[in-house]
């Protein structure tokens, strides 16, 4: 049952209780999570190293074109798409360490595929199957299975923070690598990677006690239509597709720009990337608390945007200079970090609570997609129209996607949170969401009968957490 509280300030009518929401995360959860964050991270690090060098590396290899290049860097992307929601559903009839052991076979296969290719059309081949062992869906799941309701967000936080270091990371290592063991040398590592994080799930993961489903945590099929047919929530969708679509196109281009244009050998480009990143994550940070803490995301999230257009117009104009590459990279990179951290923010302002889950999934496809549209176009438009013609795409791609986020509303503040309450049947739970519907700060409860979790929407900073630990041992916002 479904019940809305627009006025979320009124004061609760219940019994109080200090709650257990201020307990800590048991050493079991923690392994869980770090260790499957590894996973997940290893898995993505072994995606993004070739990214720097793969460009470059590329023109060796028989049946080249610049299409083909922008082709087998986000050709990952179309078979991570198209896989990675169904995986997460298979999981939960199969279990998720099998269905996790699966996708990361395939991924190492699809690594194997490629570092033993010579041709172009055996690189494609190899990234495609490396894309479809998508298990991210199925990972977040596993960690909701492993973790309480009171610490998934610290759970998918520590995700987060895990894979953006692993991209940096990548963007450093990639370069450094190539000049030791080559771009082949870079596949047959991220097939050991897999293999290693196979190891990583059956030596320390414990096996879910319990496999159930999680619609924080995933897709529901019967939310598909709400979601696919929410303005604001597609707004997001295009938003992160435009994000991926933009980084990977550049990626074609930035290589050999680096080192035709400006003079930098690939070898020592991470000299460039890593005080890029670092000075970009400084610029970052306080227009996230700018953002957050003082409820200035849209304007926030709109200059954002711009400085992704301008910063790509800056690359086009000044890609020969290293100095002006490396302003306009801060830039971008800064944008870019930011759109990374506030979109799934915004994804979990925007979406009923019940549908996060299915929200996320359409969120994280439309990434993949959107890293496949940018490395395809982006080859293209290469080939056709020569370094400037992918920056002034990539620009105009940002405008485009301006235009879409400034009709945005503003966001509402309300963040999910979850309720452990136990399975309850139909008539307790129409009951129950009318009373947590009055506890002060809750605007929205969903509450299902027999699943055993409350459904929230919730001002955090006006939110009576004491009264919604009285109904429930487990409670935390996300």
């Amino acid at each position: 049952m479904r019940i809305i509280n627009n006025n979320t300030h009124r004061p609760p009518n219940l019994k109080h209780s200090s709650g257990s929401h201020l307990s800590r995360m048991t050493s079991s959860e923690i392994r869980s999570t770090m260790s499957l964050s590894t996973i997940f991270a290893m898995r993505m690090m072994g995606l993004f190293m070739i990214y720097p060098v793969f460009s470059i590396y590329a023109e060796k290899l028989s049946g080249v074109t610049p299409l083909t290049i922008g082709l087998a860097l986000g050709g990952y992307g179309l078979s991570q798409a198209i896989f990675q929601i169904p995986f997460g559903m298979l999981s939960d009839r199969l279990g998720r360490k099998p269905v996790i052991t699966a996708g990361l076979l395939i991924f190492a296969l699809g690594s194997a595929v490629a570092a033993m290719s010579d041709s172009i059309h055996g690189v494609i081949i190899g990234r495609i199957l490396q894309g479809a062992g998508a298990v991210g869906s199925t990972i977040l799941a596993m960690i909701a299975d492993l973790t309480r309701e009171e610490h998934r967000t610290k759970a998918m936080a520590m995700l987060g923070m895990t894979i953006g270091g692993s991209f940096a990371l990548a963007l450093v290592l990639g370069p450094v690598l190539n000049g030791y063991i080559g771009v082949h040398g870079i596949f047959w590592l991220t097939a050991g990677l897999a293999l290693t994080g196979e190891l990583v799930l059956v030596a320390v993961v414990p096996r879910p006690a319990q496999v159930r489903l999680h619609r924080d945590a995933e897709p529901v099929p019967a939310l598909f239509r709400k979601v696919l047919t929410d303005g604001q929530l597609l707004r997001l969708d295009f938003g992160v597709l435009s994000l991926h679509a933009i980084l990977t196109a550049n990626f074609v281009a930035l290589p050999i720009a680096l080192r035709d244009a400006a003079g930098l050998d690939v070898g020592h480009q991470w000299y460039l990337y890593l005080p890029v990143l670092a000075a970009a994550v400084a610029i970052m940070v306080p227009f996230i608390i700018l953002a957050e803490k003082r409820r200035k995301i849209k304007p926030v999230f709109l200059g954002a945007i711009l400085a992704l257009a301008g910063s790509n117009l800056a690359l086009m104009e000044w890609h020969y200079s290293l100095v002006g590459t490396t302003a306009a990279l801060i830039v971008f990179f800064a944008a870019f970090t930011l759109m990374e951290a506030s979109l799934p923010s915004l994804i979990s302002k925007v979406v009923p609570p019940d549908a996060k889950g299915t929200a996320m999934g359409v969120y994280s496809s439309s990434q993949f997609f959107g890293i496949f549209i940018g490395g395809t176009i982006g080859g293209w438009v290469y080939g056709r129209h020569g370094l400037e013609g992918v920056f002034v795409f990539t620009a105009l791609l940002a405008l485009v996607w301006f235009l879409f986020a400034v009709t945005m509303k503003k966001p509402s503040f309300l963040t999910s949170y979850l309720v452990n309450i136990g399975p309850i049947n139909e008539a307790e739970a129409n009951d129950l969401a009318i009373r947590l519907a009055r506890v002060r700060g809750v605007a929205e409860a969903i509450v299902i009968a027999g699943e055993g979790t409350a459904y929230l929407k919730v001002d955090s900073k006006n939110l009576d957490e004491e009264a919604l630990a009285a109904f429930s041992t487990t409670s935390t916002a996300e």
